[in-house]
């Protein structure tokens, strides 16, 4: 049941973004606005907006255009998705302290999914996005001494993380004036290096970030369609290797470090 419950809000939530994205890019009010066809402006019913299905029924178009929808399902299948990865390789308990982070972690994935899907199609992470997410893991890293008995040293570490990848990424936006990373990068840092936990689980996701993306881009790179100048979004990666640290990241970590000593 906790599986079906988290696949229904996934998808929810997911449909949620692809609003959330477009009404921030046309500066729409994303709260009191209805849903609307971009092309016709037509308001949605109900029955065009049921997640995935909607779309799989008006075949990818507007019921009353027929212009295709440039919202897919992958956002609402991509938060449902990492809902149930997320609670099925959580590593903590899920009561106390664990739980807390699990229920924020839900509402970080929503923000994530948003932030990807905006800098795939813009190249841009947006501050609205961006700035809310940094205050929430902020509290979020406070309050697990303050309410769950946690260590104050995770806060320091926290520190540390953030300093690796923000400071990191805001040296070489210093450096390049821009050129080699973005400005929206430096800020996600923060809230990446807050969630990370610590400088080994920020250098961690910085390698698996620059592998993602080094994957990604080698095709393009082959079939002649992109060069070493070519603009590819690094925050989606960024994101992806959050996800592998926070899931994954204590047994990669251990693993290696024995791989090391032995």
């Amino acid at each position: 049941m906790i599986l079906l419950a988290l696949v229904f809000f996934g998808l929810v939530f997911g449909s949620f973004v692809n609003a959330l994205v477009w009404r921030m890019h046309e500066g729409r009010d994303w709260v009191k606005e209805r849903s609307e066809c971009p092309h016709c402006h037509h308001e949605l019913a109900a029955k065009d907006l049921v997640p995935v299905l909607s779309y799989l029924m008006l075949r990818g178009k507007c019921r009353y255009c027929h212009k295709p929808i440039p919202d897919t399902p992958l956002a609402e299948l991509a938060v449902a998705a990492l809902f149930v990865a997320s609670y099925v390789w959580w590593p903590w308990p899920l009561h106390g302290g664990g739980l807390f982070q699990f229920v924020l972690w839900l509402i970080f994935l929503v923000g994530f999914v948003a932030l990807a899907v905006y800098d795939l199609r813009w190249f841009l992470l947006p501050n609205k996005v961006v700035f809310p997410l940094a205050a929430l893991a902020a509290v979020q890293t406070l309050a697990l001494p303050l309410l769950f008995h946690g260590a104050w040293r995770d806060v320091g570490g926290a520190a540390l993380g953030v300093a690796v990848i923000a400071g990191l990424f805001w040296v070489f936006f210093q450096l390049s004036d821009g050129k080699w990373i973005g400005g929206g990068d430096v800020k996600l840092g923060v809230v990446l290096g807050l969630l990370a936990g610590g400088p080994l689980q920020s250098a961690l996701l910085l390698f698996v970030a620059s592998a993602c993306g080094c994957v990604a881009a080698l095709p393009m790179v082959l079939a002649g369609k992109a060069n070493r100048k070519a603009h590819i979004p690094f925050g989606p990666f960024l994101l992806l290797a959050l996800v592998v640290v926070k899931l994954f990241g204590a047994g990669i970590i251990q693993w290696y470090t024995h791989a090391l000593t032995v």
